[in-house]
């Protein structure tokens, strides 16, 4: 994006932000968060339907071109108005919006609706039903359902993924409000500063979602972490596997952050190697699953917003017990599963095909995970995941075991140690594991059998606000450029206190121990050239002149409330 894009969006952002958070009065964000990304979602399904609509009225009323088939002749009419109302009949047909993977939406679920009558009397007709009885406003919520409703009915992949509102009693005027709030935008031709923006409803709308979905896992702090993984990270990962072709697939996708990143990924490579964006997603396919239904519930609308094709499985369920994709293998894996999470063994694991390398300790899930992930891996997949820093380096239960037989078994391609603060919902120092079932190059890669990278990124990045720290777009390339680098062999070097290249014998010797900052080493320090006693003598005056304006100020601070009335 450029500057005036980036401001548009930020300026935007803030005041959605703002305008639905006024609104919000006592309600807990866990519960609001359904109500808001509901109504985000009702509004991208009908501005896309109603961009369709526009692309169709100038195909129907396009003459004289032999491959428009689309096209309506005036000539078959007798007269304007005739005309007009078989376009306006041609519109209403479902596989024009259906070809184009755009959700169809009935009259009476379409924004306009919402909007035009939100406002009106409780008790007015607002249309008939099939059997021809008349149907009365009840409330707000309840028109918001009923669109939900008649959404999910029309379109199968949506079933039993909308999340009803009139559970959560919010007044007619709070949701008169927020429609209002997301009613009050330019989405299809966004101008900032001036500038006519090339930025599309979809992509605006599907920024505002998940823009909301940060600001909720803020709001709900640790419940709220477990449904979305920063965006930075997200970024870092995508970026460094760069996963443009083939079977993508998250075990513990939360709402499906990865999923999004990967698409973006997809545009902006398509636009550096000037393929056809439409062709390029099509040779990627979603696979994902996610335990928790309200939040299975989410990423399947995030993915809806963006146009993006999926398969999250038949049902919301637990990925280590109840594995929704069995025969899957993919081409690239991401995750970011909760961290040693104990309560998840099962008698049921004990013979899991999956414990290739060792069975995972009772108490600690992230060598389940990882073999998960293995397990699914395609025979040239790669992967990325997420864990705590003490998968690099325990020995306990097991664990030193399983991580020995996975690096002799030569899969571990790159460790990248994390600074901390990055995660809203943990405190706990995380590193990432780059996996790959191949590493004998390829596809501009050198064979890198035996070796591996090692990245030390703890210095990297900073504090966008007193809790949370955040990597730049900077950041996020210095780390992926690197690794890339050493995957292709073009000068790469290593770099003290950030990078090194280690082959299997170095890992021998530190005991399969797999914490970057043993092999990056650190930093050369300048050395001081002033003398001692220079340095001492110069420090003390320094401290005595703050001393003397510490006092002044102090003094001057006394003068100044003895004036206003007050001793000290």
């Amino acid at each position: 994006m450029n500057n005036n894009e980036q401001l548009f969006l930020n300026e935007l952002d803030n005041k959605f932000w703002k305008a639905a958070d006024k609104l919000r009065s006592n309600m807990d964000a866990a519960n609001y968060k359904h109500v808001v990304l509901g109504l985000i979602f009702l509004k991208y399904v009908s501005d896309a339907f109603e961009a369709r609509q526009k692309e169709l009225i100038k195909l129907f009323s396009e003459e004289g071109n032999p491959d428009n088939y689309y096209a309506i002749s005036r000539n078959n009419y007798s007269s304007d108005e005739e005309y007009a109302s078989a376009i306006q009949e041609e519109l209403e047909i479902e596989d024009y919006y259906t070809e184009k993977n755009i959700f169809w939406v009935p009259k009476t679920a379409r924004w306009d609706t919402l909007k035009n009558t939100a406002t009106l009397p409780t008790g007015t007709i607002l249309w008939q039903d099939e059997t021809g009885q008349d149907i009365k406003l009840r409330s707000v919520s309840w028109l918001i359902d009923n669109a939900l409703d008649k959404i999910e009915a029309s379109n199968t992949k949506l079933k039993n993924i909308l999340n009803r509102i009139s559970q959560y009693q919010l007044s007619n005027d709070v949701l008169i409000g927020l429609i209002n709030v997301f009613s009050d935008a330019n989405f299809s031709n966004p101008e900032y500063n001036g500038e006519k923006l090339q930025l599309k409803s979809k992509d605006i709308l599907g920024h505002v979602y998940e823009y909301f979905l940060g600001q909720f896992a803020l709001a709900e702090g640790k419940q709220g972490g477990q449904y979305y993984t920063p965006k930075s990270i997200v970024t870092l990962v995508v970026e460094m596997l760069q996963p443009y072709k083939g079977r993508v697939y998250d075990p513990a996708m939360g709402s499906g952050g990865f999923f999004v990143s990967s698409d973006r990924f997809i545009e902006e490579h398509a636009k550096d190697k000037h393929y056809n964006i439409a062709e390029q997603k099509r040779n990627i396919s979603v696979y994902g699953q996610e335990s928790n239904p309200t939040t299975w519930k989410l990423a399947a609308m995030n993915m809806a917003i963006r146009g993006i094709d999926f398969n999250f499985g038949k049902k919301n369920a637990d990925t280590l017990l109840d594995d929704q994709h069995p025969d899957l293998r993919a081409d690239f894996v991401m995750a970011n599963p909760p961290f040693n999470m104990k309560e998840w063994w099962n008698a049921k694991l004990e013979d899991d095909a999956r414990w290739q390398y060792g069975t995972p300790p009772q108490g600690n899930a992230n060598f389940a995970w990882m073999q998960h992930m293995i397990h699914h891996l395609a025979p040239k997949g790669s992967m990325a995941l997420l864990l705590a820093n003490g998968s690099m380096s325990s020995n306990t239960n097991n664990e030193g075991e399983i991580r020995r037989n996975i690096i002799e078994a030569d899969l571990v391609e790159c460790m990248v140690a994390l600074p901390g603060q990055l995660f809203t919902n943990t405190q706990i120092p995380a590193c990432i594991w780059f996996l790959t079932k191949d590493k004998s190059g390829g596809n501009g890669k050198v064979n890198r059998k035996g070796e591996m990278l090692f990245i030390d990124a703890r210095q990297i990045g900073f504090m966008k606000d007193r809790v949370l720290r955040d990597f730049s777009q900077e950041d996020i390339a210095k780390i992926a450029d690197t690794f890339h680098s050493w995957q292709e062999d073009k000068d790469y070097q290593d770099e003290a206190g950030f990078c090194f290249a280690a082959t299997l014998e170095d890992i021998q010797k530190n005991d399969f121990v797999l914490t970057p900052g043993r092999y990056v080493g650190t930093v050369e320090q300048e050395e001081d050239s002033e003398p001692f006693a220079d340095k001492m003598e110069r420090l003390t005056q320094q401290l005595k002149e703050q001393l003397e304006e510490s006092a002044k100020l102090e003094a001057q601070i006394k003068k100044n409330l003895g004036g206003l009335g007050y001793a000290l």
